[in-house]
């Protein structure tokens, strides 16, 4: 172990030069065709008039990537015959490059044209989870739909009503979740959630440290990463994640380039991301973040190298004389990294490097070079909250800009996630919810099963201090959340399958997911190829927006109907049709709410020329792009939200919940950014069983689950779980090898991809795969979440993916 971490972690990794942009962006050698645009269709109000010759018309891939890439569909006499991505402009400047889509977003028309394509509307006929539905009528299904809300409504009351969390579509400003939750609060409202699977724990945490007044710009653009001397990157991973001309690497990629920044990445495995663009790849034991920075700041506070003056002016509870009132003695920050308080342990660069495997001298080097490189641009990626002390990470790695100063000015960033600019384009109205209370994103399946123990102080509520019922009826939208998304699968299956407690379930989707063989009505939806939509630009798009038309390329197929149509006709069997549209087709909604966005904005072309020229792309704001530089300038004009109205080290807020919630043996609340050992850490007892830690990652194969059935990705990107050549050597493992990962909650087949570029003690497995039970309800899919937790985080009550323990066999 030791010559390896001296290699790997005190070797820096030679800096090599840039990929092609074609080939960095997809991930494959994927230029795009020199076709020109011929014909192009003009819009059309009826989506069914699709004429009988050879057309291209724009739309996009609107999965849950974060990007919104533009797509231009080719269709000759109504049938697709390729996909091209958007190739307008020159890529020579920001803002005027091509929104190119990736390998999956140019696979689309396997997704449209895919064997398991929902064809028809269809009822269950065996048992929950068999899989075996006959065929209906549209007016069959809606009236068992309706007569099912009917009954949910006046047996059990709206809150026993949910959506479940869905990522497969995302975009639809006039369809979609949109459609049905205008129709669901115009009878009554429904139980609604807060937070969600990817950054539910940041989302939560930051504003206890940084207030509530700017939610949306705790983050500095990526843009200033070129004004950076110093980029320090905790598991940031955009070229896996954002890797299309829409998404964050485009920007992310043209900094580096432009300022040749010094690149320290932190992170246990080593990433597209990297590749040669990096100084340095420091590999660190998932969920010890927080350890590695409490080490650095030890070494920043004995050595001098904080920005005293910053934390006595912006900060609160750096040190006794910024502690508020009523706080214990020696609770501040400074106390607890020194060792003098509640736990009288010195957080030394040798404590760290015991828990992270991190060498105690590579930890001091950091610190030194953090603390004397000005500016310094400290980002963290939203795998890192995905743990199960995810809250207090988060919170911690934010202490590196705060503890040196690198806030509010230029190519400094707080260490939150990058921020982003979305042009906002006009929603359908979905009105209020009546329902008030809501649950955490992650607990809902003990909204089913325990409802009436849930409250506030245990499980997270907000509006609301318990719960009245349990969940009773499920529409999930392009939601595979309910079974394949969620954690613990088994746990989830014996939940979802038994019919006395969640008594309907409706999934709305394109395909046979994992989800949809649990439905008790399956409802096909069109694809977004065969929709008709103006959609904004995605939430990971660096500091260009853009408008992006959706014109319907071909009829939609079998008996496919979009989620406005759907709710339509539910609405006439409430008798609130004229409410609920408002006299307006879909088309008109969109229409409509385009012409509200142009009249806001005269940038914006007419409906006409954007279908016909493609997405129009609008920069951020020049003033906004340093996250909290008007607090920097003026602390006491542009307070934030906190209680003090600074940045708060010592959480006023989170000091009364800690006193205040009822927690679980092992879960911790404190009001300090600080390491906390979680169970499946490294340190539990359990690894005598389960030795290995596992973590999901984002693979390029697919968008979560999404374009997982296409079988061009499944051959270009392989579904292995990484795992260092010293633990596949311990257990006779080859690369290729079929192999099984389990630990006591499941079991997932796999093949084995053994590399260097994970770190001993610790695996990976891309998330989003779909679950394939065999025999004994094992996973032959190389599903993640059939061996993952529900135990909540502490604090957001959030989902702790990333935190497992399991063992690895050949199959």
């Amino acid at each position: 172990m030791k010559n390896w971490l001296d290699k790997t972690i005190l070797a820096p990794v030679k800096r090599r030069s840039f990929m092609k942009w074609s080939t960095a962006v997809s991930g494959a050698a994927m230029a795009s065709s020199a076709l020109p645009l011929k014909a192009i269709a003009s819009a059309t109000a009826d989506n069914n008039v699709i004429a009988s010759d050879t057309k291209t018309t724009w739309s996009a891939c609107m999965v849950n990537c974060g990007s919104r890439c533009a797509l231009q569909v080719h269709t000759k006499d109504g049938v697709i015959t390729s996909v091209e991505s958007d190739n307008r402009g020159d890529d020579k400047e920001f803002g005027q490059h091509q929104i190119r889509a990736c390998l999956r977003g140019r696979s689309i028309k396997g997704r449209v044209y895919n064997p398991d394509r929902l064809k028809y509307p269809m009822k269950r006929v065996g048992k929950r989870g068999e899989g075996r539905f006959e065929r209906i009528s549209w007016d069959e299904a809606m009236d068992l739909m309706a007569d099912k809300l009917k009954y949910t409504i006046s047996e059990y009351g709206n809150d026993s009503i949910f959506f479940t969390y869905g990522s497969g579509t995302q975009g639809y400003r006039t369809d979609g979740q949109h459609a049905f939750k205008r129709l669901v609060n115009m009878i009554g409202g429904y139980l609604g959630y807060h937070g969600n699977y990817s950054w539910g724990q940041i989302q939560y945490a930051l504003p206890f440290t940084y207030g509530t007044k700017k939610p949306s710009a705790f983050g500095s653009y990526t843009s200033e990463i070129k004004n950076a001397k110093l980029l320090v990157m905790f598991g940031y991973n955009p070229a896996e994640t954002r890797m299309s001309g829409g998404g964050e690497i485009y920007e992310y990629t043209q900094a580096l380039r432009e300022s040749g920044v010094r690149t320290i990445i932190i992170d246990p495995r080593y990433t597209d991301t990297m590749l040669g663009k990096e100084d340095e790849w420091l590999s660190i034991r998932p969920g010890t973040d927080a350890a590695l920075v409490e080490a650095m700041a030890y070494v920043m506070i004995t050595e001098n190298l904080v920005n005293q003056e910053f934390l006595d002016t912006y900060c609160q509870g750096f040190d006794e004389k910024t502690m508020p009132a009523g706080a214990p003695a020696n609770g501040h920050y400074k106390a607890h990294i020194l060792g003098q308080g509640a736990d009288k342990t010195a957080k030394t660069p040798e404590w760290a490097a015991k828990i992270t495997g991190i060498p105690a001298k590579k930890i001091i080097q950091l610190a030194r070079e953090i603390g004397t490189t000005k500016p310094a641009y400290i980002v963290q990626g939203t795998g890192i909250q995905r743990q199960a002390n995810g809250e207090q990470t988060t919170r911690a790695i934010c202490m590196l800009p705060i503890l040196t100063g690198n806030i509010g000015l230029p190519g400094t960033h707080t260490g939150d996630m990058p921020a982003n600019f979305g042009y906002p384009v006009p929603t359908l109205p979905s009105g209020s919810n009546p329902v008030k209370v809501q649950i955490p994103f992650f607990l809902w399946t003990d909204a089913i099963t325990r409802a009436h123990e849930m409250t506030d102080k245990t499980d997270g509520l907000k509006g609301g201090t318990k719960l009245e019922n349990p969940i009773k009826f499920i529409i999930s939208y392009a939601g595979n959340a309910l079974i394949n998304q969620h954690s613990q699968i088994n746990k989830t299956k014996e939940i979802i399958a038994d019919e006395s407690l969640a008594e309907f379930i409706v999934v709305v989707d394109n395909h046979m997911t994992p989800s949809a063989r649990y439905a008790d009505l399956l409802l096909p939806d069109v694809t977004t190829i065969e929709n008709t939509e103006v959609s904004s630009d995605g939430y990971a798009s660096g500091s260009m927006g853009a408008v992006v038309p959706l014109v319907p390329a071909i009829k939609p197929l079998y008996e496919c109907r979009s989620a406005y149509e759907m709710c339509t006709m539910l609405a006439q069997r409430f008798g609130i049709e004229e409410k609920y549209t408002e006299g307006r087709t879909h088309e008109q909604w969109v229409e409509h709410l385009y012409a509200g966005a142009r009249a806001k904005d005269a940038r914006l072309p007419t409906l006409e020329q954007l279908r016909v020229q493609g997405p129009f792309q609008i920069l951020a704001p020049e003033t906004g792009r340093i996250a909290l530089e008007d607090f920097r300038k003026d602390p006491i004009k542009h307070a934030l939200g906190t209680p003090s109205g600074k940045i708060e080290i010592y959480s006023t807020k989170l000091a009364d919940i800690a006193n205040e919630w009822t927690l679980r043996e092992g879960d911790v609340i404190t009001p300090l950014p600080q390491y906390v050992t979680t169970w499946e850490s490294h340190l539990d007892p359990k690894t005598r069983e389960f030795p290995l830690q596992l973590v999901g990652f984002h693979t390029k194969g697919r968008v979560h689950s999404t374009y997982h059935n296409v079988p061009v990705l499944r051959e270009a990107v392989m579904d292995g779980v990484w795992i260092n050549p010293i633990d596949a050597a311990a257990r006779d493992i080859k690369n290729g090898d079929a192999v099984r990962i389990f630990n006591d909650r499941g079991e997932t087949r796999v093949l084995a991809k053994v590399t260097p570029r994970i770190m001993p003690g610790v695996m990976a497995l891309g998330e989003g795969a779909w679950y394939k039970p065999g025999k004994n309800g094992v996973d032959m899919g190389g599903a993640i979440n059939s061996i993952t937790s529900q135990r909540p985080t502490p604090l957001s009550k959030g989902n702790p993916q990333h935190t497992n323990l399991v063992e690895i066999a050949k199959a």
